[in-house]
């Protein structure tokens, strides 16, 4: 292990705050776990607010996002100086709420925005998943990733193989790969960059999210890579960072990405994995 670089440069691209009701831990602590790491910065991407009470039990109330933005700024003035903390927005595709979105997403400042189509959300389900067809529910789940990618709403597309924990036994790679492969043919023709989850390994299918096999279609065809923990309490901040550049490198990536002010930044993975000690 080579000693931890002077000169930090990753960010923590996914983390949640308890107004999301599911979360655990202060920002300020997320902040401060960022910094302990040796990152640059930290990005907030709380559940985004959906109209109508939709899945109201897994995220902040349409009020409360003034309060979010007022946190944020909050730790943010804490930690000028010490770790460059942003206000991001990890925001739920559904067909039909796009100008809801587009609107919220006017509302303030974001940095970046993920893209998530949470196929666990009740209102989802009920809508999409007929009894037990669950290779159905799946093919659904990536037309609708593809739809979320040409929303143009969207900086980057959060654990995008999501749908595999919903059902573990009925996930079969070589079944679905020809609709993985249309919809990251038409993901890759819109610039979107995709996420490497790496809350994956906890998850009841425990590998990153996606697996090597998908990563390895996105890199064939030149979609960007951000890496995010997905940290819902502070001692997620940061991690699996190692093993996930790692699988980047394997798979023949040289960059891993991330987003200030809606713009993709990169950052060559040896220089990545050299500012955490590690070669």
């Amino acid at each position: 292990m080579a000693p931890m670089s002077p000169n930090p440069v990753l960010y923590e691209s996914h983390c949640h705050t308890p107004l999301c009701k599911h979360a655990l831990g202060l920002p300020a602590e997320y902040a401060a776990a960022a910094k302990e790491r040796g990152f640059k910065g930290i990005i907030f991407t709380d559940h985004c607010p959906l109209p109508d009470r939709v899945s109201a039990a897994l995220r902040m109330a349409p009020e409360q996002f003034p309060d979010y933005v007022r946190l944020i700024d909050e730790v943010r003035s804490l930690y000028a100086g010490q770790v460059d903390v942003r206000l991001g927005l990890e925001s739920d595709y559904f067909p039909g709420l796009e100008p809801w979105l587009r609107e919220l997403h006017s509302r303030a400042g974001l940095n970046f925005v993920l893209g998530s189509v949470h196929t666990h959300v009740a209102e989802y389900r009920a809508q999409y998943l007929r009894g037990e067809d669950w290779f159905a529910f799946q093919k659904t789940y990536f037309e609708h990733l593809a739809m979320a990618a040409e929303s143009a709403l969207f900086d980057c597309l959060a654990h995008p193989d999501l749908v595999k924990n919903e059902r573990p036994a009925a996930w079969h790679f070589a079944r679905i790969e020809p609709f993985i492969e249309r919809s990251l043919d038409r993901i890759a023709a819109t610039g979107v960059a995709m996420e490497l989850n790496t809350s994956g390994v906890n998850k009841s299918y425990p590998e990153m999210n996606p697996g090597l096999s998908m990563l390895r279609l996105m890199h064939a065809r030149g979609i960007p890579v951000v890496i995010g923990a997905d940290a819902h309490r502070p001692q997620r901040v940061g991690d699996g960072y190692v093993h996930a550049l790692r699988m980047l490198k394997s798979v023949g990536y040289s960059e891993v990405s991330y987003f200030l002010e809606r713009n993709r930044q990169t950052i060559p993975i040896k220089v990545a994995l050299a500012s955490l000690g590690e070669s």
